[in-house]
C-alpha cells in the first residue's frame, strides 16, 4: 500500500509542478472573491496615502502646486501599492502554516515548491487591484497622462513584477515568524524605508546629503523614475529601468532560495 509520505515524494515534472501551483493560486483567487475584506489593504491603505499627501502635504511640499504635487506623486504611489501588499502575503501565508494548511498539504502528490508558488501567483490579482486603484482614483483627482496607451501598459506590468520579485521578503518573513500578527511588524521594518527613503513623496534634493546616496539607489526610487518617464514622459527611462530590473533580479535571487530553505525547514522536509 502507498502511504501518503511516499506518494508525495514521487518525482514531479515542471509542468505538473506548474500545474500544481496554479491550482493553489485559483484557491487564493477563490478565497479573494469570497472574502472581499481581504482586499482592504489592497485599495484602502494605497487611497489614503494619495488623500493624505495630496491634500494635507502638498501645501508644505510642493509649495501650493496640488496638481503639480499630484503628477509626481501617483506615479511613485503604483510602485508602493504592490510593495505594501506584500505585508499582506506573508501575513496569509504566517496564518495558512500556523492553521495547518501546508501540513495538510504535505499529504498530496505534489510539488515541494507549489504551496509558496500557488501564493505568489495567486497575488497578481492584488497587485494588479492596487496599482489600478491609484491610477484610476488619481486620474479623477486629475492626474493626467502624458504618453500612450502601450507605455501605461508597460508601466503597470513592471508594477506587478515589482511586487512579484519584492514578496519573496514577504514570504520568507511569513515562515520564520510564528504568529501572523507579529508578521506585519516585521515587515514595516523593511517597507517604510524603502518606501520613505525614496523620491516618492518629496525630491531627493531637499533631502540631506548622506540620506540621498540610499534614496538616489533605493530601488523604489529607481521604479518611480521608470514610471514618471512612462506616464509623463519626464527624465530618462533606461538607467532606471536597468536599476530597477537588477534590484527585482537580486530580491529573487536572495529571498526565493532562503524561503524554499525556511520552507522546509519549518514542515520539516
Amino acid at each position: 500500500m502507498t502511504t501518503p509520505t511516499r506518494a508525495a515524494r514521487r518525482r514531479i515534472g515542471p509542468l505538473e509542478a506548474v500545474g500544481n501551483a496554479l491550482s493553489l493560486a485559483s484557491r487564493n483567487v477563490t478565497k479573494l472573491r469570497k472574502n472581499p475584506d481581504a482586499l482592504v489593504d489592497v485599495t484602502l491603505q494605497p487611497l489614503l496615502m494619495l488623500f493624505m499627501f495630496t491634500f494635507l502635504f502638498s501645501g508644505a511640499i510642493a509649495g501650493g502646486d496640488r496638481d503639480g504635487y499630484l503628477q509626481q506623486l501617483v506615479p511613485g504611489l503604483l510602485v508602493f501599492s504592490p510593495l505594501f501588499v506584500t505585508i499582506g502575503t506573508g501575513v496569509a501565508l504566517c496564518t495558512d502554516i500556523s492553521k495547518g494548511f501546508f501540513d495538510r498539504l504535505r499529504s498530496l502528490p505534489i510539488a515541494r515548491s507549489a504551496p509558496l508558488a500557488g501564493i505568489v501567483i495567486g497575488d497578481v490579482a492584488r497587485y494588479f487591484l492596487s496599482v489600478a486603484v491609484v491610477l484610476g482614483v488619481g486620474t479623477l483627482m486629475g492626474f493626467r497622462i502624458q504618453t500612450n496607451p502601450l507605455a501605461v501598459l508597460l508601466a503597470v506590468v513592471l508594477m506587478i513584477a515589482f511586487g512579484l520579485s519584492v514578496c519573496w521578503m514577504a514570504i520568507l518573513a511569513g515562515i520564520l515568524v510564528r504568529t501572523p500578527a507579529a508578521v506585519p511588524g516585521v515587515l514595516i521594518g523593511a517597507v517604510m524605508p524603502l518606501s520613505f527613503g525614496s523620491n516618492v513623496f518629496a525630491p531627493a534634493e531637499t533631502m540631506p546629503g548622506w540620506l540621498q546616496v540610499w534614496v538616489n539607489i533605493n530601488p523604489v526610487t529607481l521604479m518611480t523614475d521608470v514610471n514618471r518617464s512612462l506616464l509623463l514622459g519626464e527624465g530618462s527611462l533606461t538607467g532606471p529601468l536597468l536599476g530597477g530590473l537588477a534590484w527585482m533580479a537580486g530580491f529573487v535571487v536572495v529571498f526565493f532560495p532562503l524561503s524554499m530553505r525556511a520552507y522546509r525547514r519549518r514542515l520539516g522536509r
